[in-house]
């Protein structure tokens, strides 16, 4: 192993995540992937990597590792934690703290701990090179419900050793971005259907007229909607199981909406009511139980004119990065400890007084 990551702790649900593993839902595979895959874009540029190398995908509380390698790049993308830079134990300096979305150098023994997120669910550590882990189905995406992915199909444990494909990295500038946009939308756009006729009228008029709160029953499978319930027409909520998409938007018999995300199940049996444009995916992976969330219906159109535009944006991010500068910081104890006046002269001497 040419070095690695010790998971000192583990935060509260820290995952490995890349773009995914498309191509198999006809097997009943999920897809997987990041809930945001705008930051993990962001945090792998910000290290050098290709844009869907994996990362370390961080829900809600960050974890705390330590280097085992001679030296790792990293930089975290989304959430705005606080991030410290530990020194190695039992070094008595205090560290440094580091921003979101900047590129730091680690070496040997340092540490990086990071803190609650805010602003967003799910932030991302990327490293340069990346982890060297066997990816399955052409994927290194945890998929817990599955077992397969990512670390033994698993979130992150104390104690784990996350092996790194390179075990040095070379001395560069460090680089920034400015911070995305992690607001999310006051109004998420969907595309209505495939079984809008599966509702009423009023039902329908129940879903974009409404705002509904996220449940803490929400996971990276589905977001549950808690809030006034839709109507369903005499076709009733059973339907010929068939295909999900990311973002549909099923209605169970209980009438509240649940938004199918990024391990969502690959066919299901109630009908869909609409379907989050890709474009508002990100930010919607972004939101945290108990938030607010209402909808509004747009055309296809639209909704390829906002992919257009992401994609757009996304290719733009590369453009955005700027060296980082710190600010000149005066080391007190080494002043103290220099000579700095090699002799006295007496103001009435020099003068000839």
């Amino acid at each position: 192993m040419k070095g690695a990551l010790r998971v000192v702790s583990p935060g509260l649900m820290t995952t490995l995540q890349d773009l995914g593993r498309p191509g198999y839902q006809h097997l009943g595979v999920p897809v997987s992937g990041a809930l945001d895959h705008v930051s993990l874009r962001a945090a792998n540029l910000l290290v050098g990597n290709a844009a869907g190398v994996g990362a370390l995908e961080i829900a809600y509380q960050g974890p705390t590792v330590r280097v085992e390698a001679d030296s790792v790049r990293i930089a975290l993308a989304g959430g705005s934690p606080t991030i410290d830079i530990l020194p190695p134990e039992g070094e008595a300096s205090s560290g440094r703290r580091l921003a979101p979305y900047e590129s730091a150098r680690l070496v040997r023994g340092q540490g990086l701990r990071i803190g609650a997120l805010s602003g967003s669910s799910v932030a991302y550590l990327a490293i340069e090179g990346g982890f060297d882990i066997a990816p399955v189905l052409g994927s290194q995406s945890t998929l817990i419900r599955a077992a397969i992915g990512g670390l033994e199909g698993r979130a992150l444990r104390a104690g784990d050793a996350l092996p790194l494909k390179q075990g040095a990295t070379a001395e560069r500038d460090e680089v920034m971005l400015p911070p995305l946009d992690l607001t999310s939308r006051a109004r998420v756009r969907i595309v209505l259907g495939p079984q809008e006729d599966h509702f009423t009228p009023e039902g329908l008029r129940t879903l974009l007229g409404s705002t509904y709160t996220i449940s803490q029953a929400s996971d990276r499978m589905g977001m549950r909607l808690e809030g006034p319930a839709l109507e369903h027409s005499s076709k009733g909520y059973n339907i010929v199981s068939d295909g999900i998409a990311h973002g549909s938007i099923q209605v169970p018999g209980n009438g509240l909406p649940i938004i199918l995300l990024a391990d969502r199940q690959t066919t299901g049996g109630y009908p869909k009511v609409a379907t989050v444009i890709s474009a508002d995916l990100p930010g919607l992976g972004r939101m945290m139980p108990g938030a607010k969330i209402a909808f509004e219906a747009v055309d296809i159109e639209t909704a390829e004119a906002a992919a257009r535009a992401l994609a757009a944006d996304i290719a733009d991010m590369a453009s955005r990065l700027a060296p980082v500068r710190h600010a000149a910081v005066i080391d007190v104890t080494r002043l103290m400890g220099e000579n700095l006046v090699s002799g006295v002269v007496n103001a009435r001497e020099a003068s000839g007084a």
